[in-house]
């Protein structure tokens, strides 16, 4: 979807505030190392989509955090931001971290692996090398 620069504005500012909020008003302690990646806010801001990304082995109790803390958080944000309507909040886990992790340790173990065959191929080389001059000796 095509999205304008208010729109752009828009769904930054909400990110800024929703981590600020996150930072320094909230004190649940399974939402410390929470990182808001993103939020989409809708046209008429009644809905905003907030990404975000956590430890793997925390999702269940960050979700519950989330649950627990969404109108504590939208009546921070409603008091922080100057728009008509305080947006219904949707957290929604970004594994896209989880995702980057994954394709860069793959990338890894098949760069260890062309490293690997690249001395096979080479010691090969080297005996056969070794063998020719020995036959010719």
């Amino acid at each position: 979807m095509k999205q304008g620069s208010t729109n752009r504005k828009v769904n930054e500012q909400a990110r800024e505030v929703i981590a600020s909020i996150l930072l320094f008003e909230i004190s649940d302690p399974r939402l410390t190392l929470v990182t808001i990646t993103g939020c989409e806010v809708s046209y008429d801001r009644s809905v905003c989509n907030v990404y975000y990304s956590a430890d793997r082995n925390e999702y269940e109790d960050v979700a519950a955090a989330f649950e627990k803390a969404s109108g504590r958080i939208r009546s921070i944000m409603a008091r922080k931001l100057s728009w008509r309507v305080a947006p219904a909040l949707r957290f929604i886990l970004d594994k896209s971290v989880d995702e980057a992790e994954r394709i860069a340790s793959a990338l890894e173990r098949d760069a260890q692996r062309n490293r690997e065959s690249a001395e096979i191929a080479a010691a090969h080389e080297a005996a056969f090398v070794a063998e020719e001059r020995d036959e010719e000796d």
